[in-house]
C-alpha cells in the first residue's frame, strides 16, 4: 500500500453477516476483519471460521483476522487453513496475529502455557512463512519439529495453479506493548495495534522503525494499520454514549477522558479530526470497529462516505 494513500477497513461486528458484507462492498471500504477466541466467555465465533465466512461472502475486499490468537494454533494446520482460504479468495486474505492471554483458561484447555505465548507466536510466524514458500520445510525449534513437510494450497475449480499469493498472506502484528512492536519490526508485514491514542501510535511507529534499523530490516511495503473502536453518528451525543456503553464495561470501566483518547466518537466532522491525528502519527489503513450494539452498518457508511474524504496525508510525508 503506498504511503500517500489512506484506506478504511471495517470490523464485521457482531458476527459476519452476508447482507452486511454485501452492503459494505458497495462502500469505499478496502477490507473487512473479524477475530475470535477458541473458548470465549460468551457465545461468539472463532477466528478462522469467521474468516471462512467472510471469504465466501465477499468478492472485492480484503478479508482478515483481527486477530488470530496464533499461540493456540499449531502452525502447520494454520498454514494450511489460511493458504487454502487465500487461494479460494483470489489472494485477498490478510492475517492479523496476536498473543492473547486475557483468557488464561483458553491456554490451559489447549495445553499451551500462557507464559510461552510470545515465543510460540514468534516461532509459529517463522514456520508459517516457510510453509508458504511451497518447498519442503525442515524446522527444529523450541516448540515445533518438522522434517521435509510440504504444504500444497488447494486450487479452486478451474484455477491452475492456485491463485493464492506466492509467499502466503501478509502477517500483521497486533498488540500494544513493546514486545509486540519488536515482533512487528522483525517478523511482521505490518502493525495493527488497538486501544492506542494518537501519541501512543506515533511512539509505536518510532519504536518499530528503530527496531527494524537495529535488525537491518528494510520496512519498504510495511503496512501501518490501526484497529480503531469508534462511533460516527449525525447525533454526536448518541455516538459518545454508544462508545461509553460499549467500551466502558468491556475494558474495565475506563473513564470518559481515556475513551476520548483511544476511541473517537461524534459527528463525521468530529471523528475525522480525531482520526486525522492518527494519520499524522503514521496510520494509513484504519479499520473502523463500530463501538455500538445497533446499526453498525450506519457507522461504517458514515465513516466511509463522510470521514474518509476529509483525511489527508501530511504534505511532508507524501
Amino acid at each position: 500500500m503506498p504511503d500517500e494513500s489512506i484506506i478504511f477497513g471495517a470490523a464485521a461486528l457482531p458476527e459476519p453477516d452476508r447482507a452486511w458484507l454485501a452492503a459494505v462492498e458497495r462502500l469505499p471500504i478496502a477490507s473487512v476483519w473479524q477475530g475470535g477466541h477458541v473458548l470465549p466467555r460468551q457465545a461468539s465465533g472463532e477466528a478462522v471460521t469467521r474468516l471462512s465466512l467472510m471469504t465466501a461472502w465477499t468478492e472485492r475486499v480484503r478479508v482478515g483476522t483481527a486477530v488470530l490468537m496464533l499461540p493456540l494454533y499449531h502452525p502447520v494446520l494454520a498454514a494450511k487453513q489460511l493458504a487454502d482460504l487465500d487461494a479460494w479468495s483470489g489472494g485477498r486474505v490478510s492475517v492479523g496475529v496476536g498473543v492473547g492471554g486475557e483468557f488464561p483458561h483458553e491456554f490451559e484447555a489447549m495445553g499451551v502455557p500462557v507464559r510461552e505465548r510470545g515465543a510460540r507466536t514468534d516461532e509459529a510466524m517463522t514456520v508459517l512463512r516457510a510453509l508458504w514458500q511451497r518447498e519442503p520445510v525442515t524446522h527444529h525449534g523450541r516448540f515445533f519439529d518438522l522434517d521435509k513437510v510440504e504444504l500444497h494450497p488447494v486450487a479452486p475449480p478451474g484455477a491452475d495453479p492456485s491463485p493464492g499469493r506466492a509467499g502466503g498472506p501478509p502477517l500483521l502484528v497486533s498488540g500494544r506493548k513493546e514486545p509486540a512492536m519488536r515482533r512487528a519490526a522483525r517478523l511482521g508485514d505490518g502493525w495493527m495495534p488497538y486501544l492506542l491514542s494518537p501519541n501512543a501510535y506515533a511512539r509505536s511507529v518510532r519504536t518499530i522503525r528503530d527496531e527494524a534499523d537495529t535488525a537491518g530490516r528494510d520496512l519498504a511495503g510495511f503496512e501501518w494499520a490501526l484497529y480503531l473502536y469508534c462511533s460516527v453518528r449525525r447525533d454526536g451525543d448518541r455516538a459518545r454514549d454508544e462508545v461509553a456503553a460499549f467500551l466502558g464495561g468491556a475494558y474495565g470501566g475506563k473513564p470518559d477522558a481515556m475513551l476520548q483518547r483511544i476511541a473517537p466518537a461524534g459527528t463525521p466532522e468530529e471523528v475525522a479530526a480525531r482520526i486525522q491525528e492518527y494519520v499524522d502519527a503514521g496510520a494509513r489503513h484504519v479499520i473502523i470497529s463500530p463501538a455500538a450494539h445497533d446499526d453498525t452498518l450506519g457507522i461504517v457508511r458514515l465513516a466511509a462516505e463522510e470521514v474518509l474524504p476529509r483525511l489527508s496525508v501530511p504534505a511532508e510525508k507524501r
